[in-house]
């Protein structure tokens, strides 16, 4: 494990795997950095692989300076992985970490971007309160019941969301869901002028067994991206087997960067 420190003082761990163009990871909710291990694991004999703690997780701290979150802290976190790897790295982030992804991208020089299933909303639709609700549960303590409802809001079927709440160290991650709310916009609504500022080439990935939102997200972005293509994964869901989506990120970073 290594750290760095962000603009606001805070600190972010990660871990760095393998060689050649670096390549960041970053994770969705309730994931910390061992998440996407398995991942990075794969990818390692082709790039030198970052993956970290997003703040509020694992070894990281949160918000060193005792002043709200902010979205733009993120993005500073992972600037500061940037500067540590030698400021030229790829960007890869998984559903609400693609959200993340996306904005420091239209921020920050990344070489490529790869954005798996990142939950945009339709735009069209009259947005739930039950995002308020995972909140409240956040803000009353009950961070168990607030990952069961947020597992629910997923899609994920009421017996398995129950499992996933109940498994050590889960709950504890409760409190960082209002992060990713935050990054998404808490309604999920495409952002679309954040997208039309990603210049580097980009790649969608989604599976055609995910929910049908996040599938119609992906077809969706694909033509407000400036330089984008979308990469269908047949009969994969929301989360992909690392050997299978490893050869899918490898294939299209390595194409003219490898040698940079």
């Amino acid at each position: 494990m290594e750290k760095v420190t962000s603009a606001d003082g805070t600190t972010i761990a990660y871990d760095r795997l393998g060689s050649g163009h670096p390549l960041i990871l970053v994770g969705g909710a309730l994931c910390d950095r061992n998440a996407l291990r398995p991942l990075a694991d794969e990818l390692a004999n082709h790039f030198d692989v970052v993956t970290y703690d997003r703040r509020g997780r694992g070894d990281s701290g949160d918000s060193g300076d005792n002043t709200p979150y902010g979205v733009q802290r993120e993005v500073d976190d992972i600037a500061a992985l940037l500067t540590a790897v030698g400021g030229t790295a790829a960007l890869y982030g998984h559903s609400s970490g693609a959200g993340l992804a996306a904005i420091a991208a239209s921020r920050l020089p990344f070489t490529k971007v790869v954005l798996h299933e990142p939950p945009y909303g339709p735009d069209d639709v009259d947005p739930s309160d039950d995002g308020e609700q995972v909140l409240e549960l956040i803000r009353d303590g009950q961070n168990q019941e607030a990952v069961e409802l947020f597992l629910l809001m997923t899609g994920m079927p009421k017996p398995e969301a129950l499992q996933v709440a109940a498994t050590p160290g889960v709950a504890e991650l409760a409190p960082t869901l209002a992060y990713d709310f935050a990054v998404m916009g808490h309604e999920g609504t495409t952002p679309v002028e954040t997208l039309r500022a990603i210049k580097p080439p980009t790649l969608v990935i989604a599976g055609t067994a995910t929910a049908p939102f996040m599938l119609d997200a992906a077809h969706r972005i694909v033509p407000i991206l400036p330089n984008a293509t979308l990469r269908e994964l047949p009969d994969q869901h929301h989360v992909v087997p690392p050997e299978l989506l490893a050869p899918v990120i490898q294939a299209m970073i390595s194409i003219d960067t490898l040698s940079g």
